[in-house]
């Protein structure tokens, strides 16, 4: 048995005003007028939680079917030689976006840079940890003063060293 969604579960006077407000072309009296209530009805109706789930559901489902379109409109503008290298760079983000490949402040460089670094300071941590293991107790200070030297040897340009 299917559940049925936010959207299916509105009376069909709502499901109505539901389709004509996702269309953003009426007013509130003249949504009202046709679905035989007036507008302070609708107006209550948009603030009802109910109501609202059922638009946000009704909205999804639109946005879902409308996906394939999008996805087939997006292959013929990466393929048209017409479209420029800009449109075709932003629309391969958009993609990489939705699919969850790339986020918005992350480039596939600075994913990389960020496990590197991740890498690294879990590189200076275990040598941390051995390098107080050997030294006990006494050795917080040493330890700090080695690590210091390490981690500035380690920034230094190969060609340097």
């Amino acid at each position: 048995m299917s559940e049925k969604g936010a959207f299916q579960k509105l009376n069909k006077k709502r499901q109505k005003a539901v389709e004509m407000i996702f269309e953003h072309r009426f007013t509130n009296v003249e949504i009202g007028a046709e679905v035989g209530v007036d507008e302070k009805t609708i107006r209550r109706w948009k603030k009802d939680p109910e109501f609202i789930r059922g638009l946000h559901d009704y909205s999804l489902n639109k946005l879902n079917s409308a996906l394939p379109l999008a996805v087939q409109q997006s292959y013929e503008l990466l393929e048209n030689p017409k479209t420029s290298a800009m449109v075709k760079f932003q629309l391969i983000q958009m993609l990489f976006k939705y699919a969850n490949l790339l986020s918005d402040n992350s480039t596939p460089e600075l994913d990389k840079a960020k496990i590197r670094k991740a890498n690294a300071d879990a590189r200076v941590a275990e040598a941390r940890a051995n390098v107080a293991e050997r030294l006990g107790s006494e050795g917080d200070d040493k330890l700090d003063e080695l690590m210091d030297k390490l981690i500035s040897a380690s920034e230094k340009p190969k060609d340097q060293t």
